[in-house]
């Protein structure tokens, strides 16, 4: 099947080229869906000027070159192209959709290695809500990334190395390695970090223990790194089960911590140094990106090594980038990081590419997540001002899950199975939903509400199509009927799920995971208008419109279960 905007870009631009040369083949058409037909083209209104023609005129001889389109083309007002699709075309397109596996969703050509950088909590701190959109955006990501065909490569950038775990191990020593995995696998981390730290700047003999064991653990002493792995073993289950509640996909084998670029650090250094990109300033060693001032209008420094020999993020960062373009062999670069580390970003890839280390061919994008916020408009934490435990967060959604679905009659495993999909698709969806550069309200209220653009409203929209089929007595795989869009509500769901696979495509490219949530909740929305207004099993419809509306509705259910599945959204069986 094809996309209904992309062949009428396609058509007009070909009508372009014969009405007024081949130079104007690939000036855009301006096509948007209209609401006095299915779509209109404004091309008109930008060509007239450069033709020196009136928009009408220019318009009325698009029309006509148009003459054999599957449908009818009308000129309207001063120039607009006013296009409506013949039904037969839609119900071929849908019919060919309903037969593809994909759904029409194509594989990029040629095929790229993408690497996202997501999650990234600190090993040294409790995993809380910050970390919240980082995962849930990143995973979206790579999920879309995998099926449209490119090779992911997860990197979950774990800060999991330098001077803090001097005072870490020698805590996890003072209390016992037994209570300390306890702990870090109960997702204690913040509370062994605030008691590390206490006695770290009370304790004077503790302080020096904690600087000789940063010294031991940088000096790779065999105890030491066991102690380490041991800490870190403890702190991963417990990551591994907050992403194993989230459905995230992230596994042991994605971790690529600040520990494994440790080693290359020296020579990120030296090789910067040596080829001139880096340069001692006041005792670091810094790069000086073109482009970048401070507010004194002197260049800004991005410090490489600092000037008492110690490293920080951004000589990581430069080995990573090297890394991850000379032996993952990224063609693209995803970094689902904060937008508070902008300005970090953009100085790191261009001190790269200053380097030679980051071609023109690669891509590094800064895949700004903003900020979440609480109902006061302030970042998100707890009336103590803490960050709130992540885990707290998705107790507390799951409880208000049960409490929403408590009436509905399941038995209590069931009734559990399905507050666990509901309030883990709350939370991701709500995340999802918004653009991920954006500001937003976290609120328990609406995300939970089974009305409006919410994971609930997306999940109850599969399972009332599921409920269908039941009453059918038949399985939404059976219904192979031949789709004939009568009736307005059927030929608009129609119309709308052709663009999935091209929306799916743009969503991909452009890491934009929000504009698939409004497809899919524009879905469910045009499918509730269809349900009310064109009954499937009414013993006075006709065999073949039954069949026709049966086949719609797998349609319709098969791409919201996709598109969720992409988002890493959970669908119940029911609601």
């Amino acid at each position: 099947m094809t996309d209904p905007q992309t062949v009428l870009t396609e058509r007009v631009q070909q009508a372009l080229a014969h009405a007024f040369g081949a130079e104007h083949a690939d000036a855009d058409p301006l096509i948007r869906p209209s609401q006095f037909a299915d779509f209109q083209a404004n091309v008109a209104m930008s060509l007239a000027k450069r033709l020196r023609r009136a928009p009408r005129e220019v318009a009325e001889a698009i029309r006509a070159e148009l003459s054999d389109f599957p449908g009818t083309v009308e000129v309207s007002g001063p120039g607009f192209l006013n296009i409506t699709l013949d039904d037969g075309w839609i119900a071929v397109e849908a019919q060919r959709m309903l037969a593809d596996p994909r759904l029409g969703v194509g594989t990029v050509t040629p095929t790229q290695t993408v690497v996202i950088d997501y999650s990234a909590p600190n090993a040294a701190k409790e995993m809380h809500v910050g970390h919240l959109r980082t995962t849930i955006v990143g995973d979206a990501l790579a999920r879309l990334h995998e099926h449209v065909g490119n090779t992911v490569v997860r990197q979950n950038h774990l800060g999991d190395w330098g001077t803090p775990f001097g005072m870490l191990i020698e805590h996890l020593l003072d209390i016992g390695e037994e209570a300390a995995v306890g702990q870090l696998e109960a997702g204690m981390g913040t509370e062994f970090y605030q008691a590390a730290r206490v006695k770290f700047d009370g304790d004077e003999a503790f302080k020096q223990r904690a600087r000789v064991r940063v010294t031991t653990l940088q000096s790779g002493d065999p105890e030491t790194l066991r102690l380490w792995h041991v800490f870190m073993d403890a702190t991963v289950r417990y990551f591994n089960k907050v992403y194993g509640r989230l459905g995230v996909t992230l596994t042991d084998a994605d971790i690529a911590g600040e520990s494994m670029y440790n080693p290359m650090l020296e020579r990120t250094c030296a090789d910067l140094e040596a080829s001139g990109t880096a340069e001692l300033s006041e005792g670091a060693l810094c790069v000086f990106p073109p482009g970048f001032t401070g507010s004194d209008d002197k260049p800004l420094p991005l410090i490489i090594r600092k000037s008492d020999g110690g490293y920080g993020y951004a000589t990581t960062d430069m080995a990573a980038i090297r890394y991850r373009v000379h032996d993952l062999k990224a063609a693209r670069i995803l970094y689902v990081v904060g937008a508070d580390q902008a300005l970090h970003f953009r100085m790191v890839f261009a001190a790269a590419r200053q380097a030679g280390w980051l071609p023109d061919e690669v891509s590094a994008e800064h895949v700004q997540i903003g900020m979440m916020l609480g109902k006061d408009g302030r970042r998100f934490k707890t009336r103590s001002g803490e960050s709130i435990k992540l885990t707290d967060l998705l107790d507390e959604a799951v409880e208000r899950a049960t409490a929403a679905i408590a009436d509905r009659g399941y038995d209590a495993a069931t009734q559990a199975e399905i507050a666990r999909a509901v309030g883990m698709g709350a939370v991701k969806y709500a995340d999802l939903s918004v653009s991920h550069d954006s500001e937003y309200v976290f609120d328990f209220d609406r995300m939970l509400g089974f009305t409006g653009n919410t994971g609930p409203y997306m999940q109850y929209a599969t399972a009332r199509i599921r409920s269908i089929f039941r009453k059918a007595g038949m399985e939404p795989a059976e219904a192979q009927g031949a789709i004939t869009p009568g009736e307005p509500a059927e030929r608009a769901l129609s119309l709308h799920l052709l663009g999935f696979g091209e929306l799916v495509s743009q969503v991909t490219a452009q890491s934009e995971p929000h504009r698939l949530c409004a497809f899919l909740f524009e879905t469910a929305s045009l499918f509730s208008t269809f349900y009310e207004q064109c009954p499937v099993l009414r013993s006075d419809v006709a065999p073949e419109v039954r069949a026709s509306r049966l086949a719609l509705c797998a349609l319709t259910l098969r791409t919201l279960e996709t598109g969720l599945d992409l988002l890493g959204v959970p669908v119940p069986e029911r609601m």
